[in-house]
């Protein structure tokens, strides 16, 4: 697995040390707040770094999961988004913190944010751990961002390739021919 890595790009030491400042900024943010905080994990890729964030979290909030899809296996985004497991609460009157491992295309928390929206949450703010705006085609920001990244294939932390990868403790860009295969 190490061999299939070219660099570290984000060193674990870098990874918490950010997590830690990114937890006490939403913990500012959503102190004395009178609604609920949802935070609401995009599965498989942010459970590492949700897991991490809502540790350093310290205002009461409340966790779900939703696993959506649009590379389906690729190692670029299709463009249509699937949802493969929705949220099991209703979202209404709720403020909502989507947790993404990273903000690429944007198809997704674009598509992510306007169904919440349209379901009637309250308010819609978005963490990421990583953020490459070269390969935007969505008009969307994260409210809080890690990390911005250049356009290169990233794992570990969460990330995959291949549903491998994710339990590397940094992130790590992938020797070009691992996917090219």
């Amino acid at each position: 697995m190490e061999n299939d890595i070219l660099k570290v790009l984000i060193s674990e030491e870098a990874l918490q040390q950010k997590v830690r400042e990114l937890g006490a900024q939403i913990s500012r943010d959503y102190a004395g707040s009178p609604r609920k905080l949802l935070v609401l994990g995009v599965l498989k890729g942010s459970f590492v770094f949700m897991a991490d964030l809502i540790r350093q979290i310290t205002v009461p909030c409340q966790v779900e999961f939703m696993a959506v899809s649009s590379y389906h296996a690729g190692v670029k985004s299709s463009g249509v988004v699937k949802i493969i497991k929705d949220i099991d609460i209703d979202p209404q009157d709720i403020d909502i913190l989507i947790v993404e491992d990273i903000l690429d295309s944007g198809l997704t928390l674009k598509y992510l944010k306007d169904l919440l929206l349209q379901r009637h949450a309250s308010n819609i703010r978005i963490a990421t751990l990583l953020d490459k705006p070269a390969r935007r085609a969505a008009d969307i920001k994260a409210d809080y961002s890690g990390f911005e990244i250049p356009d290169e294939f990233v794992v570990g932390y969460g990330l995959d390739y291949a549903e491998s990868y994710r339990n590397l403790p940094y992130v790590g860009v992938l020797k070009p021919e691992v996917y090219e295969k």
